[in-house]
Order: C-alpha cells, then sequence, then structure tokens
C-alpha cells in the first residue's frame, strides 16, 4: 500500500465495534473511512458503490459467511486489502480467511496496539496474523474437514439452517425459490451424510460457518 490516503470500508454489525475502528482510523493519517456495511450480502454493492483500497472485517456477519465475502470481493477486486477483525479465535477459521485472500487477521480482544500493528504491516505489504494465536498451526495443510467442497449459496443456505432458519424463511433471506433451498439442503445432505438439521449444524460448526 502506498502512503496515499487509503478509502477504508468497514464491514460489522455490531455498531461498538465499528464506532471503536473509526474513531481509531480518524486520529490516523492517511485513512478516510468511505462507508460502513452491517450484513455480509451487502459488501459487493458497497464496494461497488465506494471504491475502498482497503476493507475491515468481522467474519460472522448476517446474510453471508465472512469467509464468502472475502471470496467474492477479491474475486471481483483482486488487489482489495482486505483486513478480518473477529472475535473467532480458530486457527482453522484464520487460515480460511487467509487463504480467500485477507491479509491480516486480527482478534477482537486483543488491544489496540494490536490493530495498529496490523495496519502498519499492511502498508508495508506484510501478511499480519493475531499474536495470540497458533501461528504454526494455521500454516499446517487443512485437515479432512477441508477437502469438503461447498459453493458459496451451499455455504450461505449452510450458515442458515444452523441459525435453525425454516426453509422458507431461507428463501425470502436469500431472495430465491424454496424449491431451490430444499435441492440445496438435499445437496448438502448428500455432500455432507448428514440426514438431519441438527447434523448439518454439527457440519456447519466444524468447518467454521457457524463461527460468530
Amino acid at each position: 500500500m502506498s502512503s496515499a490516503t487509503k478509502r477504508v470500508v468497514l464491514i460489522e454489525d455490531h455498531s461498538l465495534i465499528s464506532d471503536g475502528v473509526k474513531q481509531l482510523l480518524s486520529s490516523l493519517p492517511g485513512y478516510q473511512v468511505a462507508g460502513e456495511v452491517t450484513d455480509g450480502l451487502e459488501a459487493y454493492a458497497a464496494c461497488q458503490r465506494l471504491a475502498p483500497d482497503l476493507v475491515l472485517m468481522d467474519l460472522g456477519l448476517p446474510g453471508m459467511d465472512g469467509i464468502d465475502v472475502i471470496h467474492q470481493l477479491k474475486q471481483r477486486w483482486p488487489e482489495l486489502i482486505i483486513m478480518v477483525l473477529t472475535a473467532n479465535s480458530n486457527e482453522h477459521r484464520a487460515r480460511a480467511a487467509l487463504e480467500a485472500g485477507a491479509i491480516a487477521y486480527i482478534l477482537k480482544k486483543s488491544s489496540q496496539q494490536t490493530l495498529l500493528a496490523a495496519l502498519q504491516a499492511v502498508r508495508a505489504g506484510r501478511t499480519f496474523l493475531d499474536p495470540s494465536l497458533d501461528q504454526q498451526q494455521i500454516s499446517e495443510k487443512p485437515s479432512l474437514d477441508g477437502t469438503v467442497s461447498l459453493t458459496v449459496r451451499e455455504r450461505q443456505i449452510l450458515k442458515l439452517i444452523a441459525q435453525a432458519l425454516r426453509n422458507r424463511d431461507i428463501a425470502e433471506n436469500l431472495k430465491i425459490t424454496i424449491k431451490t433451498v430444499e435441492t440445496h439442503r438435499l445437496n448438502l445432505m448428500r455432500k455432507l451424510n448428514a440426514h438431519s438439521a441438527v447434523a448439518l449444524t454439527n457440519w456447519a460448526v466444524r468447518l467454521g460457518i457457524h463461527d460468530n
């Protein structure tokens, strides 16, 4: 990242966190908060509209899982800098975020100094991992669970199933037909060898999709 002012979009559904991050960035030279988004489904449109240089985002978002948001944004804007600020301290989740295209992974429980260090590292083009995470575990190859290949839509639906939503609610949430939801649910059951909503929810937790 160059020394020019960076336009930042925050993707965070907790206003206390986003207010704190905005206050911090406003006190630093070289950053301008261009906008905020509270729903994963709104992230793409917001980046189209606001053309940020940097996205600072949570992973536990309503509407669309954070990992899928990263995939979507990096596919459209490969040069976009994405930093994750999350409560999720699972190393497999951090690895998934980096593999999707994030350059930094910071925990919300960490000090403000950690976020400042992350911003400094990212400006220098370096990857940053929260020091409280097991870096060796993050660098290891994915476990067997990581070989399960789900589409973005399947991951969205699995996340909503894990939130105990009915097919009708999922269809309304994603603006698709109930028949389409039923088809995706059947595909998920087949892929994951899961034959109940409880089993699907367990898979969502194992794959990090249900984590907030």
